[in-house]
């Protein structure tokens, strides 16, 4: 059945181009905080574990919402690995970096969210789409709150 919610077909594939990014970004980075919590090693150890649990709990559940979005304007969510690494501005890790590394790997993977969101702003206001606006609005004062904290802990 032919989809007919005020956004003409033109911007609701604009909108979710741009939620596809902002969902392998999300992906990505969630998947990086997780591996983080598992491998984090030193004298941070429990406050980073800890954490980092805290971040990838809240990415895992932003990412749902965002596929859901991609869903109710008609199109497919990335289905896997190499979609979401054809769409991600963060790349994965070769090897597991020190705990000082990490933070500012997630700093930088926060950053790129943020700006991917904003990217996508510009699509979904040409589409008059507030749902997208709202779920953009949520995404950025997440990830900002999230990059000041973890820039926070590189302050010596």
């Amino acid at each position: 059945m032919k989809i007919n919610i005020g956004i003409p077909e033109e911007e609701r594939s604009a909108i979710s181009e741009s939620l596809k990014k902002l969902l392998a970004d999300t992906y990505t980075l969630y998947q990086k905080t997780h591996s983080y919590h598992w491998n984090v090693t030193g004298p941070m150890f429990q406050t980073l574990h800890l954490l980092f649990m805290t971040q990838y709990t809240e990415l895992w559940n932003a990412i749902d919402p965002i596929a859901e979005r991609v869903r109710s304007l008609g199109y497919y969510a990335p289905m896997g690995g190499w979609e979401f690494a054809k769409y991600s501005s963060i790349s994965e890790d070769k090897e597991v970096p020190k705990a000082k590394d990490m933070i500012k790997n997630l700093v930088e993977g926060n950053e790129a969210v943020i700006r991917t969101a904003r990217a996508a702003y510009a699509p979904a206001e040409k589409g008059n789409d507030q749902a997208t606006l709202d779920l953009l609005t949520q995404r950025l004062d997440i990830h900002e709150k999230t990059a000041w904290m973890l820039r926070s802990l590189l302050e010596e």
